[in-house]
This record gives structure tokens, C-alpha cells and sequence, in this order.
């Protein structure tokens, strides 16, 4: 059974197409989330399931249920805000009971579920609590906590961790895993963050221009990305334009525009000899010095920039392009330095190329 389901959405503001027929399913106590850029949709799909705007074509089902001629306060969909619009006035008793009291129930089932869902959020006994009187992180929670003392099948989130910090963003994508797993609650998350989506969810739909380009696991949209803008778009990636010269095998030799030749995975059907591709390679694939049947290009140490784990090393190429190599030193110290010549590399099937029409 899918907690919620949308078919050939389609949404229209005169000419212009802010949603362009999506279809997808969420499998029931899911983590779904839409990621895409700025502009590219997903808001205005996620009002539409909300029941805040009307779709132009298509159909919206929860539990197999159409829901397009149901209002928003008769659909069990609940929704949490980038700014969360807790009520100040009200303490954080107050607040979770909102929505209870509006549906009309008894003040002992009241008190009783808002106790209950407060010890399920990890937060008993701030009932009495003014909301000003919370951490962003709590607030975060007791906004969650006022959508799921309701028990709805699937809750919205539309990029509820945009006003917060690094720090508290960083703990929260784990709370709210975790807060998910606690309720098995379908949650439908909107985001620019591929950091967060990738992190916390089942399955992930990369969206641009109005349109699913991929949906699939983390894992799937990192390691197999069917277009090159979820390629460039999921995790961090070097990409250089150049023009296939053949094709065999599934692998494409590109002669790059800035100089050099290397062999990539042709990943779509417009990949050809003479075709104009971009290539595609992570950093944490590539190697400063040899690899054994695979690319090699040389190049500059530019800079080192430290970052821990994620420290990464550019390197210049010939032609001036600038090459992210992933490059993990703990303690500071580094076997390069800036002005050295430093050959990178790395295996074929980690290099993959797109036609840049696609």
C-alpha cells in the first residue's frame, strides 16, 4: 500500500509550466524527499498535495483515495514550514494542542496525547514552556509534534531546516531520521540541500524544470546518475566539456576542450562519435599519481584546502581548468605543496560522460 500517491501532475500559471506531469509513489512509513534547485518546482508540488493550489491536470491519492476535491483541513496531510509559524502567544502545550482543540476533542484525550507525543519527541515536560523560551532545535520538534499528535499519513516538510545554523542543521537531519523511524510516518521532504536528502531518506526525486529527472535510493542517484544535471547536481563532482572522437563498448573516448584525452562510460543514447559531451568524475575517485588501466592527466598543485576528512587538493590542468582530487589528512600534513607536478588519475568506469543537449 502507497501513503500517497500522484499521477500525471501537471500545473499551470497561464504559460508557464511550474510542474510538468510528474508521477511517483511513497511506499507507506517512508522517507521520500524532491530535491532540486531553487525555481525548479517542488513547492508548488508539494501545495498541490497540501491542497493549498489545484492542479491544472492530474490526480493526487492518499491511501488510494483521490483527494482533489477534498480541502486542505480534510486531508490527512500535515505540513511544517521553513519558519515553522509556532504561535508565540501560545505555551508549547498550547501550540500541540491547537489542532486537537479545532477538531473538537475532550480536554482529557487532549492532555493525554499531547503528554504522550512530547515523551515521543524526547521533550516531556515542556508543556508549560513559552516558545521563546526554546532552542531552534526544540522548536523544530514541538512543530513536528503539533502535525503528528494528529496522526496524519503523510507529512509535509518544506525545508523546515533552512533558518537554522550548520551545527543544528547538522544534528537535525539525524533527529528527524530518527523521528521518522519513531512515528513510521510517510514523510514527504522538500530541498536545495543534497546533504539532507541524501542523509535521510528512502528514496529521492531529483527535480529540475518541473520534471523528475531520477528517483531512486541515495546510493543509486550518486553512483548511477541517468542524466548529467542529477551527475552534476548529487554530491560533489568535477565536470569538463569535450567532443566523443569514438565509441565502443559502452565507453566513449572524449578529447577534453581544455587538452588531454580520457575514457568515460557513455551513460546516455546521444553519446556518439563527434557528439559534444561533459564528463563527470567525484573527487574521492581520483588519485594523485598512476593508476593501472585507467586516465591519467597531468597538471599542477594549485592549493591545499583542509577540511579533515574532506580535504581536497586542486590541481591545475594545462589547459587552466581547476581539479577537485579528494584528499582525507587528519593531522594537517600533506606529501604535496603548492608548484608541485602532480599526475592524477583514475579508473575508467568512475568517469562518465553525458551529451550536453541531455
Amino acid at each position: 500500500m502507497h501513503d500517497l500517491e500522484c499521477e500525471s501532475l501537471t500545473k499551470k500559471f497561464g504559460r508557464y509550466v511550474a510542474v510538468n506531469d510528474v508521477s511517483f509513489e511513497i511506499p507507506r512509513g517512508s522517507f521520500f524527499s524532491i530535491l532540486g534547485p531553487s525555481g525548479c518546482g517542488k513547492t508548488t508540488l508539494m501545495r498541490m498535495i497540501a491542497g493549498f493550489e489545484a492542479p491544472s491536470n492530474g490526480d493526487i491519492r492518499i491511501k488510494g483515495k483521490s483527494v482533489l476535491s477534498a480541502p486542505p483541513n480534510k486531508r490527512s496531510v500535515k505540513m511544517v514550514f521553513q519558519h515553522l509559524a509556532l504561535f508565540p502567544m501560545m505555551n508549547v502545550g498550547e501550540n500541540i494542542a491547537y489542532g486537537l482543540r479545532c477538531r473538537g476533542e475532550n480536554k482529557a484525550d487532549i492532555a493525554r496525547k499531547v503528554t504522550s507525543v512530547l515523551e515521543r519527541i524526547g521533550l516531556p515536560g515542556v508543556a508549560e514552556k513559552q516558545v521563546s523560551q526554546l532552542s531552534g532545535g526544540q522548536k523544530q520538534r514541538i512543530a513536528i509534534a503539533r502535525c503528528m499528535v494528529l496522526e496524519p499519513d503523510v507529512l509535509l516538510l518544506d525545508e523546515p531546516l533552512g533558518a537554522l545554523d550548520l551545527k543544528l542543521r547538522e544534528r537535525m537531519k539525524i533527529e528527524l531520521k530518527q523521528l521518522q523511524h519513531q512515528f513510521n510516518t510517510t514523510f514527504l521532504y522538500i530541498t536545495h540541500d543534497q546533504s539532507e536528502a541524501l542523509v535521510m531518506s528512502d528514496n529521492v526525486a531529483v527535480m529540475n524544470a518541473g520534471r523528475f529527472e531520477q528517483i531512486g535510493s541515495p546510493q543509486e542517484l550518486y553512483n548511477n546518475p541517468r542524466s548529467g544535471f542529477v551527475a552534476g547536481f548529487v554530491g560533489d563532482t568535477n565536470r569538463w566539456p569535450g567532443r566523443v572522437t569514438a565509441v565502443s563498448g559502452g565507453q566513449a573516448r572524449v578529447e577534453l576542450d581544455d587538452g588531454g584525452e580520457v575514457v568515460a562510460m557513455a551513460r546516455d543514447g546521444k553519446v556518439a562519435a563527434g557528439a559534444k559531451v561533459e564528463v563527470f568524475v567525484r573527487p574521492e575517485t581520483i588519485a594523485l599519481g598512476g593508476t593501472q588501466d585507467g586516465n591519467r592527466l597531468p597538471g599542477t598543485v594549485d592549493s591545499l584546502l583542509f577540511n579533515g576528512a574532506n580535504s581536497r587538493v586542486l590541481v591545475r590542468l594545462a589547459g587552466g581548468s581547476l581539479v577537485e582530487v579528494g584528499h582525507a589528512v587528519m593531522d594537517g600534513s600533506s606529501p604535496v605543496k603548492p608548484g608541485d607536478r602532480a599526475d592524477i588519475s583514475w579508473r575508467r568506469d568512475h568517469c562518465l560522460c553525458f551529451s550536453q543537449a541531455g
